[in-house]
């Protein structure tokens, strides 16, 4: 817990929460102190009108002030809540963008271990707990603290001993109400892991809904989700349970402190030592007091729950990147060759090179997915790689990306160390087209522009055209501007494929990636994207995995992975010749 409360306050520290908004804390500030000033001066008021008398001729002027004092108080109040809750706002929307900031920066093996449902949960649930604190939570405690320091003045003023009585005997409920605190805050954090598991868990079963319904699972997912939601109540339950029994605790103490002090308070009334007016005007403190300390528990308990969902929100925006020595530029240009000498055309230098490359998954770290693999691919040429499921075929791709650092060996860029090159100017360089193409819930022309994203339109038909999807997108209802659904529900697997391409294309980057990207096209629309890379790849080097050699057959250069090593390399008549596996793929293939 320690630790968590160190990240916590190192966080608000680099954060500078208060700083960035100095102005604003500051006029909040004010707005609060002259809000509880107009607080703590109504019980003077009243002691005003109880010692003037009802039928005194002063008596207007006394209701006056109170009525000034109602019309201060009100404004005060309102402008206080507003500079709180525009704080709350201000601060929960930096902490979403630096928190998804963060997540966008991490390797694909940070979730492996953390859904996305999780990360969604925290952005959403946690940060409106920390909305709740700062906008309103606080403004309440920081008032509740003024009026129960300035009540306790006030109380002091009027009968220092009935006050000294007082301040004793709350001073001894404070323990127990600090120690059941720090067991609210232990079942909020809880309560909220519990919650996340939810939303991770309805994230995974919408996202393979075709899946669940095909296989008529909606019984069983319904009866999972319901099962979640129980423990997750359960923890709440826990949660609320507690809490409740910190506000009975705190306000039946704190009431019963004060009947007592009253009581002696009567007592002194009837023996002439205070007025009834200094009795009233005490009475008044001690119910705002009784009032402050009433909040300051219900607010305590908000801090608990908050402090918990700040701890899993600092987890996420303190998470270390695994490429620990890599710079992100958050404005990466199209072209990258400014910052590096890139000279495309100097074809003595190999556009990819590895040299004894060897990598295992850290959810397997006793197999080699790549053993001691090396190989160079010369620019503008064109090599494939082949191989069985399992081979290292994709893993590859995601060391040349770097979503995965090698556990050994070098890979050289354009003749230049891969650690060498900014990330985000790495990838630049580099189009890939996915077996399973992504489709953003967007249009087709922002789907294609998202390979470069000051594209003219233009621009985008023009890579449609060449990718062979011009035509099936005019079909659609709007053409280029048809909402495609989520993950491009509305497109066939075929169609999504070309719209990936066509993504490719429009970046026109020196390297092309392509991992099957003709897997889901039937004959034709297999033979049209094949013209079309064929229209594309001259001139730029590409790099192409294959299941279907048909695909290949084209290809300056074939690697035949197995168990992470190259076994065979050459052309395909070359590979046939030699009678190994892809030999026995071909004849699988193609008899």
């Amino acid at each position: 817990m320690k630790s968590k409360l160190n990240s916590l306050t190192g966080w608000l520290r680099d954060y500078q929460v208060l700083a960035r908004y100095r102005t604003q804390w500051i006029l909040a500030a004010v707005f609060l102190l002259l809000a509880a000033a107009a607080t703590l001066a109504v019980p003077l008021a009243f002691r005003g009108v109880v010692d003037t008398g009802l039928t005194s001729a002063a008596i207007d002027r006394q209701f006056i002030y109170l009525l000034l004092l109602a019309v201060l108080l009100a404004l005060m109040t309102a402008s206080r809540f507003y500079m709180m809750s525009w704080l709350g706002e201000r601060v929960v929307a930096d902490i979403r963008q630096r928190v998804f900031e963060n997540v966008l920066r991490q390797s694909p093996s940070y979730f492996e271990t953390l859904q996305t449902g999780e990360v969604l949960s925290r952005l959403t649930s946690d940060t409106t707990v920390v909305q709740t604190l700062v906008g309103s939570s606080i403004s309440i405690a920081l008032r509740s603290l003024v009026m129960l320091v300035g009540g306790m003045t006030m109380m002091l003023v009027t009968s220092a001993w009935l006050a000294g009585v007082m301040i004793v005997l709350l001073a001894l409920i404070v323990l127990p109400l600090w120690a059941l605190g720090r067991r609210v805050r232990k079942m909020s954090r809880a309560s909220q892991d519990k919650v996340a598991d939810t939303s991770a868990m309805a994230g995974e079963v919408l996202n393979a809904i075709t899946t669940v319904q095909a296989f008529t699972r909606e019984p069983h997912e319904q009866l999972r989700f319901n099962a979640a939601v129980e423990v997750a109540f359960r923890e709440a339950r826990k949660r609320i349970t507690m809490r409740s029994i910190l506000t009975a605790m705190a306000i039946v103490m704190s009431f019963g402190v004060i009947v007592f002090v009253l009581w002696i308070g009567a007592q002194q009334v009837t023996a002439g030592i205070i007025t009834l007016g200094e009795l009233t005007q005490f009475v008044l403190y001690a119910v705002l007091i009784a009032g402050s300390i009433g909040a300051l528990s219900e607010t305590w308990g908000d801090l608990q729950r908050a402090a918990g969902a700040m701890e899993r929100l600092v987890e996420l925006m303190q998470a270390t990147p695994a490429l620990m020595g890599a710079s992100f530029d958050r404005n990466t240009p199209q072209s990258v060759s400014s910052n590096f000498n890139l000279d495309t055309k100097n074809n003595q230098v190999n556009a990819i090179a590895l040299n004894d490359i060897s990598f295992t998954y850290a959810s397997r770290p006793d197999a080699l997915a790549l053993n001691h693999l090396s190989f160079a691919v010369p620019q503008g040429t064109r090599y494939a790689v082949v191989g069985p499921s399992g081979a290292g075929k994709s893993t590859l791709f995601a060391m040349l990306l770097r979503f995965y650092e090698p556990s050994s060996g070098q890979i050289t860029i354009f003749g230049q160390d891969i650690t060498q090159w900014p990330v985000s100017e790495l990838r630049n360089l580099a189009g890939i087209v996915p077996q399973e193409p992504t489709i953003f819930a967007s249009t087709a022309m922002e789907n294609i522009r998202y390979g470069k994203l000051d594209a003219s339109d233009e621009e985008v038909i023009a890579a449609a055209k060449t990718a062979h999807a011009h035509e099936f997108i005019m079909a659609l209802p709007h053409g280029y501007g048809s909402f495609l659904g989520e993950r491009g529900v509305r497109l066939s697997g075929g169609q999504k494929q070309r719209i990936s391409i066509a993504r490719a294309i429009i970046k026109n980057p020196p390297i092309l990636l392509l991992d099957e990207a003709t897997s889901a096209l039937d004959a034709e629309s297999e033979r049209e994207v094949q013209w079309a890379l064929d229209a594309v790849l001259p001139g730029k080097t590409s790099l192409t995995i294959a299941h279907r050699l048909a695909t290949v057959l084209r290809a300056d250069c074939i690697l035949v992975l197995d168990e992470g090593q190259i076994v065979e390399q050459g052309n395909h008549a070359d590979l046939i010749k030699q009678g190994g596996l892809y030999a026995r793929l071909a004849q699988l293939q193609f008899a």
